[in-house]
């Protein structure tokens, strides 16, 4: 089996991109492992990036393939 670190960055957002878009209609996966470390990994990605995951616009723009907003 892979690691995170061996996925393509892109695919890894999309797929958590899409996991986050089913929340509301599938409540059960907020209890997810999966979607938890995935969010965290992407999530320690970003910040190597210079995002604030904090600030949701920066995070947001981020998994949809930008870089850091300054100033947000």
């Amino acid at each position: 089996m892979r690691m995170l670190s061996e996925y393509a960055i892109g695919d890894l957002k999309l797929i958590y991109q899409l996991l986050h878009e089913r929340l509301p209609g599938d409540p059960m996966l907020m209890d997810s492992d999966l979607l938890q470390d995935l969010q965290t990994f992407l999530q320690q990605r970003a910040k190597q990036e210079g995002i604030d995951v904090s600030l949701h616009a920066q995070w947001a723009n981020w998994l949809n393939g930008g870089a850091a907003l300054k100033g947000l």
